[in-house]
């Protein structure tokens, strides 16, 4: 009689034990989708707009961060561009307009030059015919002439030159050094853009990682919270209870906390491959059982925006 009731007790314990466990089988945890705003230039924080639990827009200010040297940078670039874009307005256009007044008049009195020596040469072709001037004479008037000839042939290239600008490889040389201070100029307007901390998604705040005065460095997350509308459920089952449970599948989920239900849908299931991913507090599955995770997103998703992230959650299958 003492052994029966030795192992009615037994039982009753094993029962009462696994009786909690079986309850809370279908535990799980409300999730959202996190998401970290880094900066991408170092600089201290002169300014933050937001505060921990405000609920922003994307493309909404964060932060304004101070960085002198930027402002540093894009003064030299400035000046930089200013230099290259003479250089290059220089080797296309040639010469100003006083330097080719300049070589018109030149060319004009080395043409005075050339008529009167042309002229002279006409004269003296006919004397030298008939004896009347010597050789000598002749071929001084002559080299006169081919010097006059040749200074305005010289002058009316160099005008040419000028009117045309430079040669083409020099010009093409002006315009890289053009477009190379252009990009560094453009590299340090966005530079000065990446001052300004701007969300990039519709989200809540919920980390805000320093303080005005701190100093941001590059990719340090700033900025933490979660994603507008990505409330999902996440609950951990072993192999023996998929058949239970099937992709596309409209279930309940009880919300304890507030004692309200959800509709939602089952939209995958996969191979849990961590043990700390387990999401029931009171797993019970063999040893040998392979653990899947099921995610399931709310049918209306307005219904469960205000439901708070990591809060227990039960499923009714």
């Amino acid at each position: 009689m003492k052994n029966l009731f030795s192992i009615f007790a037994i039982l009753t314990l094993v029962v009462s034990c696994k009786q909690p466990l079986d309850n809370q089988l279908n535990q799980g945890k409300i999730e959202r989708d996190q998401i970290a705003v880094v900066g991408k230039i170092p600089g201290r924080i002169l300014k933050i707009y937001v505060h921990e639990g405000d609920i922003v827009k994307k493309g909404d200010t964060l932060a304004f961060l101070d960085a002198p040297e930027v402002d540093a940078k894009k003064s030299q670039a400035e000046g930089a561009l200013t230099s290259a874009n003479a250089q290059y307005q220089m080797a296309t256009k040639g010469a100003t307009d006083n330097q080719l007044k300049q070589l018109h008049a030149k060319e004009k009195a080395i043409r005075e030059q050339f008529n009167f020596a042309q002229k002279s040469i006409q004269r003296l072709d006919g004397m030298i015919k008939d004896s009347l001037i010597s050789q000598q004479t002749y071929d001084e008037a002559f080299t006169k002439y081919q010097g006059a000839q040749a200074q305005l042939l010289a002058v009316q290239a160099e005008i040419a030159d000028v009117q045309h600008g430079v040669r083409i490889e020099q010009q093409t040389m002006a315009l890289g050094q053009k477009e190379r201070a252009l990009g560094a100029l453009q590299e340090v307007q966005s530079a000065e853009n990446d001052r300004y901390i701007i969300a990039p998604q519709d989200m809540s705040i919920d980390n805000i990682s320093l303080k005005v005065g701190e100093l941001a460095l590059p990719g340090y997350a700033l900025f933490s919270g979660y994603l507008s509308n990505s409330v999902y459920f996440r609950f951990t089952i072993p192999e023996s209870k998929l058949n239970q449970v099937q992709k596309g599948q409209e279930i309940t989920v009880n919300v304890p906390y507030n004692n309200s239900q959800i509709k939602a849908k089952v939209i995958n299931i996969k191979q849990l491959g961590a043990y700390a991913n387990i999401a029931t507090a009171y797993p019970d599955y063999e040893m040998q059982e392979t653990l899947f995770e099921i995610k399931i997103i709310p049918v209306d998703v307005n219904q469960a925006n205000e439901l708070l992230t990591k809060t227990t959650v039960t499923l009714t299958l």
